[in-house]
């Protein structure tokens, strides 16, 4: 549960300064641009998009996208869809038919709470719309 806290706390300051759906906000780091989008608002959760900026001709499914649902009332955020993926286990037997790690639904979050962290020191916001 700390992972989820973390990653609630470290994503609070990058979100846009309204809870509206549709808000955005843009960050470039290390010469990448990631927006940040709100989708879904509600009392007690968020759902955020993240997703690179792609300029060149990447086709859709190759770009970088994640969906994060914070839980206001607990305090936490969590990946619910990364790449085409969602709804995943807590744990998982190995091998599997999709050749998941053990802890698969943790490397996510914990790659989530990597990002974050990376976008905290060297991402520098910038007001434009996705």
């Amino acid at each position: 549960m700390r992972l989820y806290e973390t990653n609630y706390a470290k994503l609070l300051p990058l979100l846009p300064k309204s809870d509206q759906v549709g808000d955005q906000c843009v960050y470039a780091v290390s010469e990448q641009e990631y927006c940040l989008t709100i989708t879904e608002s509600t009392r007690y959760t968020t759902v955020v998009e993240l997703r690179l900026l792609a300029e060149n001709a990447m086709p859709e499914y190759l770009i970088p996208r994640m969906t994060i649902r914070l839980y206001h009332d607990a305090r936490v955020a969590e990946v619910c869809a990364a790449q085409q993926t969602s709804r995943w286990k807590p744990r998982y037997d190995y091998p599997n038919l999709r050749m998941y790690q053990k802890d698969e639904k943790h490397q996510v979050n914990r790659f989530l709470g990597d990002w974050l962290a990376h976008c905290l020191k060297n991402g520098i916001s910038r007001q434009s719309v996705c």
